[in-house]
């Protein structure tokens, strides 16, 4: 294929999910939006106020970047999960398989979808947050570049988990006992170094701590962990899977029937 047909077709797939989540917004973008402000309340008006300082700053402004972040995580994955195996399911996913549209453009369009997705809704969370408390960003450079690149991250498992289910049942299987686990545990709701020894030690091999982290470094200027390490973690599991997504799909064995 030439350039300009390599372009058109990915403008073609990511303008299809773009439009596809933004057509059925009260679906896609309100719950989130939603739950989200209910954490605001709770978490932060609520209960925050109880708590006090956390990293010398109050609580409601230490959790709001750990809860942009968890809410980009989740919707940048479940875009893709949920548009892939539709397409699977409905078979229409192998009439580009045979098409001459290269699978990495394939990949590439869908999972921009989802990191469209998840910073759309991450942006309108981080208004919503500015009703609750004052947001000054300190470092503009790394807080866009680990959130673009974690949206990254979720959409590529997102597509891998589309292309291992087999019903949409399996689709939520990750979500449930996977990443929700790892978003809780992952540094959203508290410092870990209110933790021992010991559960520092374990929580350091929780790849969303490390994104969180990273993120809330950019906003407030404090971090748990080195944000130069998240950065190359990220980078690193990119790579692993979108190599991954692309042998799967040249193999083709869970996508044809």
């Amino acid at each position: 294929m030439t350039s300009n047909a390599i372009w058109i077709s990915f403008v073609t797939i990511f303008r299809r999910e773009v439009r596809r989540f933004t057509r059925i917004w009260p679906q896609t973008l309100v719950p989130p939006v939603i739950t989200m402000s209910l954490y605001f309340v709770i978490f932060g008006a609520l209960i925050g106020s109880r708590i006090g300082e956390m990293g010398g700053f109050t609580y409601m402004e230490f959790v709001v970047p750990g809860l942009i972040m968890m809410a980009v995580i989740t919707n940048s994955y479940s875009n893709v999960v949920s548009s892939f195996y539709s397409a699977k399911f409905q078979r229409s996913v192998e009439e580009l398989l045979v098409s001459p549209t290269p699978n990495w453009v394939v990949m590439a369009g869908y999972v921009l979808g989802g990191v469209a997705r998840g910073l759309i809704v991450g942006f309108v969370v981080t208004l919503i947050a500015l009703f609750f408390t004052d947001l000054s960003v300190q470092h503009v450079g790394i807080t866009v570049a680990i959130v673009f690149l974690t949206a990254v991250l979720f959409s590529l498992a997102g597509f891998i988990n589309a292309i291992f289910a087999n019903s949409f049942d399996d689709i939520s299987i990750i979500p449930t006992f996977v990443l929700t686990p790892l978003t809780y545990l992952g540094g959203v709701f508290y410092s870990i170094g209110l933790l021992s020894p010991f559960w520092q030690g374990l929580s350091k091999l929780n790849p969303v701590l490390y994104m969180v982290n990273a993120f809330r470094y950019g906003v407030l200027g404090v971090s748990d962990i080195n944000v130069a390490w998240a950065f190359v973690g990220v980078v690193v599991f990119i790579a692993l899977l979108f190599g991954w997504g692309l042998h799967l799909m040249s193999h083709g064995k869970r996508l044809r029937h």
